[in-house]
C-alpha cells in the first residue's frame, strides 16, 4: 500500500480537518492538501517526466511546501531525498550526485548553495516559492498510484560525521511498520490533534510525518522554519494536543524556558525525545516543569525511530515507583521489530551482559543506496548491527551504554562515557557535559570530561563529586572547561569533532586528582 493512502484515507473521512498550519494559521485542510499534491504529482510525472523509482531532492528549511512536495512524490511511486539544509555546498552536491535525482526542490534562501554546490545532469533544479513550482500545479490531479511494499520512498542521508554520508534505502514497507509501532509503543496520537515540526524535516521529524499522517494530525510549521524555544512554548499555548519530536538539549532548553520564563505550555500533549542520551538529572527536571510529557524512543536511520520505546505512562509508572533503572533505560523493544543484545560472533547475550545491540523486522532498510559493501558489513548476517552497545534486564528494557566507538578502555577496564556523564550531570554547577577517550601512552586511553558550567567552577570540586559517585578508575583524568559543546543540527553532541580539537591541542584541560 502506498503511504499516500494515509492521507488520502483522511481526506475522505474528515476532509476539513486542518492538515498543514504556519505559526497560529491554517493554511491547508486534508482535503486541500490532497488536490494539491495530486496535481503537483502530475507536473512531476508530466511537465518533469519522473517514472517510476525516480527521485525527488529536497534542499529546504522546514516550509509548508515540504508536506506536499514528499506527499506527491510518494502519490505517484517516487522517492524524497530529504538534504539537511545545514549542509555546505559541497557536502549538498555530493548528495545530489550520489542520489541523482530528476528534480531537486530547493528554498530561495538554500537555491544558491544548490547552485553553488553543484546540480547533477538530468536533474532540474526548482525554487520554492517560484512561477516554476506554482506552473507545476496546473495539470488535473493525478490519480494514486499503487505502489509494491518494497519500493523506495526515503532515501536517508546519515549524518556523514565519520566520512561520506549512506543513504539509508527506507522503504514503504519500513515507514508503514513504525507507523503502526508508533501508535502502539510510543504516543497516543488522537484525531485532529497537532504534529510541531520544531526539529528538521529532513530528518527526525520528518519520520513521524506518516504516523500522524494517519489518524489526521495538522502539520505545524513553526514562522522561524526551525527550532526556538520561546516560539515552541507560544505555539503550545495557541494550538491543543500538540505533539513534537525534540532532541534532548533541544527539550532542555523548553524546560528552561518555562522554568526561568513561563507561561505554561497548556496545549503540550507529548515531547517526543531521542537521537541522545536524556540524562537522568535532567529527565526528572523535566518532569518537575512539564509534567509527564515525555516519551522516549531509540531508532537510527536504518531502521527509522523504530528500535525500542518508554511510553509517556512507562515514564510516569516509574517515576511514581522510584524506578531510575527504568528511566535511564531506552525501553522495551517495540513492536514491529526483534531486538537482542549479542557478542562478537552474533549471539545473544543473557540480561546484564553488555554487547552490540543488533536489530531485525520490517522497519529495517533492505540496505544503503549504491554501496553493498557498507550494506553487507552491517546488514549482511540478517540483522542491523547499530554499533551501540547495551544490556537487557530481566523484564526486557534495554539500557544503552554507548556507541562502540565511544566506549573507552583504560587500564584494561570498560569504561563508558554516559555513566561518567551522569555523575556529573548531578553537580549542581554542570549544565552540559561529554566525555570522550583520549591516547595514554601508560593507560591506553584517558578520560577526559568537557564540561560547560558556572563560572569559576573548579576541576577539584567536579573530581570529588565524581569520586563520591562512580569508581576511581572510571573518574577523569581532564576537565575541559567549554564555553559550549560542539552539536549537529539535531542537537547531537558531536565527540569526534571534541576529540579532533583534544588532539590538536586547540582545548587545555585541568588534571583530575589521583
Amino acid at each position: 500500500m502506498n503511504l499516500a493512502h494515509f492521507f488520502l484515507r483522511i481526506a475522505r473521512r474528515d476532509p476539513e480537518a486542518p492538515a498543514v498550519a504556519l505559526g497560529a494559521r491554517t493554511l491547508r485542510t486534508y482535503r486541500e492538501l490532497v488536490e494539491r499534491a495530486a496535481r503537483l504529482a502530475a507536473g512531476l510525472r508530466g511537465r518533469l517526466g519522473c517514472r517510476d523509482g525516480d527521485r525527488v531532492a529536497i534542499v529546504m528549511e522546514n516550509r509548508p511546501e515540504y508536506l506536499e512536495i514528499e506527499l506527491a512524490a510518494w502519490w505517484v511511486g517516487l522517492a524524497i531525498v530529504p538534504i539537511n539544509a545545514k549542509l555546505h555546498p559541497k557536502e549538498l552536491g555530493w548528495i545530489l550526485g550520489n542520489a541523482e535525482p530528476r528534480v531537486c526542490f530547493a528554498s530561495t534562501k538554500l537555491a544558491p548553495a544548490v547552485a553553488e554546490g553543484g546540480v547533477p545532469p538530468g536533474c532540474t533544479p526548482i525554487e520554492v516559492p517560484s512561477a516554476d513550482y506554482a506552473a507545476l500545479f496546473a495539470a488535473d490531479p493525478h490519480p494514486l498510484l499503487p505502489v509494491e511494499p518494497d519500493r523506495l520512498a526515503w532515501l536517508f542521508y546519515t549524518s556523514g560525521t565519520t566520512g561520506r554520508p549512506k543513504g539509508a534505502m527506507i522503504t514503504h514497507r519500513n515507514l508503514r511498520a513504525m507507523s503502526y509501532a508508533y501508535h502502539v509503543d510510543v504516543d497516543e496520537v488522537a484525531p485532529r490533534s497537532v504534529l510541531l515540526h520544531a526539529a528538521p524535516l529532513s530528518h527526525g521529524s520528518g519520520c513521524y510525518v506518516s504516523p500522524h499522517a494517519a489518524v489526521g494530525s495538522c502539520h505545524l510549521v513553526p514562522e522561524s522554519a526551525g527550532f526556538d524555544e520561546a516560539e515552541v512554548v507560544e505555539l503550545c499555548r495557541v494550538w491543543d494536543r500538540v505533539h513534537l519530536f525534540a532532541a534532548p538539549t533541544m527539550v532542555n532548553r523548553i524546560v528552561r524556558r518555562v522554568r526561568e520564563h513561563g507561561p505554561e505550555p497548556v496545549g503540550l500533549s507529548t515531547i517526543v525525545y531521542g537521537g541522545a542520551p536524556m540524562y537522568l538529572a535532567d529527565l526528572e527536571e523535566a518532569h518537575r516543569v512539564l509534567g509527564f510529557k515525555l516519551a522516549q524512543l531509540y531508532g537510527q536511520g536504518e531502521s527509522p525511530m523504530c528500535i525500542t520505546a518508554l511510553s509517556k505512562r512507562e515514564h510516569a509508572a516509574a517515576a511514581r515507583a522510584g524506578r531510575r533503572d527504568i528511566l535511564q533505560s531506552a525501553g522495551t523493544p517495540q513492536l514491529v521489530c526483534e531486538v537482542i543484545v549479542a557478542d562478537e560472533e552474533g549471539r545473544a547475550l543473557p540480561p546484564g551482559e553488555v554487547g552490540e545491540v543488533l536489530v531485525r523486522g520490517d522497519s529495517v532498510v533492505p540496505g544503503y543506496w549504491r554501496n553493498p559493501e557498507a550494506t553487507a558489513a552491517t546488514m549482511g548476517t540478517g540483522w542491523l548491527k547499530t554499533g551501540d552497545l547495551g544490556s537487557f534486564d530481566p523484564a526486557g528494557y534495554l539500557t544503552l551504554k554507548d556507541r562502540s566507538k565511544d566506549l573507552i578502555i583504560s587500564g584494561g577496564a570498560n569504561i563508558y562515557p554516559r555513566e561518567v556523564e551522569e555523575a556529573l550531570l548531578t553537580h549542581p554547577k554542570v549544565k552540559e557535559v561529554s566525555v570522550v577517550g583520549l591516547p595514554d601512552p601508560e593507560w591506553g586511553e584517558q578520560v577526559v570530561a568537557c564540561v560547560v558550567a558556572e563560572p569559576g567552577t573548579r576541576a577539584e570540586e567536579l573530581d570529588a563529586h565524581c569520586l563520591a559517585q562512580i569508581a576511581r578508575f572510571k573518574r577523569p583524568k581532564r576537565y575541559v572547561f567549554l564555553e559550549a559543546l560542539p552539536k549537529s543540527a539535531y542537537g547531537k553532541i558531536l565527540k569526534r569533532e571534541l576529540r579532533e580539537r583534544l588532539l590538536r591541542g586547540e582545548e587545555e584541560g585541568a588534571p583530575g586528582r589521583g
